[in-house]
């Protein structure tokens, strides 16, 4: 339960990833990674689109926003998505093409292997344990 006198934060609901080209990015989370795109809205004001993906039935999504100075593309993100199965993500990624670091097993921790984006953004994939 939320404290009553804190700032009333309960949820995580959208992370952002920085990227230079909006549309090449969709493509890549859509079509590669299979995320549904939730929301792709022009926002005229900003001369861009507000944009949120999300794995199937994740109550989680990103959202790829335009790099700025404060925010550049071709960051690690710190983000871990989850898969059923890190070896059959990984051979899968690998053939289409996608940046892919070794597939890595330690004991006692989850398998997962590193990712690079269509805008350079580094991420993981973590097998859920």
């Amino acid at each position: 339960m939320a404290d009553p006198e804190g700032p009333g934060i309960v949820g995580v609901g959208t992370i952002g990833i920085p990227v230079s080209d909006q549309d090449r990015a969709l493509a890549f989370y859509r079509d590669v990674l299979g995320f549904e795109v939730r929301v792709d809205a022009p926002l005229p004001q900003l001369g861009t689109r507000w944009i949120m993906l999300a794995p199937p039935g994740s109550a989680v999504s990103v959202s790829l926003v335009p790099e700025s100075d404060d925010a550049p593309a071709g960051v690690e993100t710190g983000i871990r998505f989850e898969t059923e199965d890190a070896e059959r993500a990984h051979r899968s990624l690998s053939e289409r093409g996608v940046d892919v670091g070794e597939l890595l097993r330690w004991p006692g921790v989850p398998a997962m292997f590193a990712v690079h984006d269509a805008e350079g953004n580094r991420f993981e994939i973590v097998e859920r344990g």
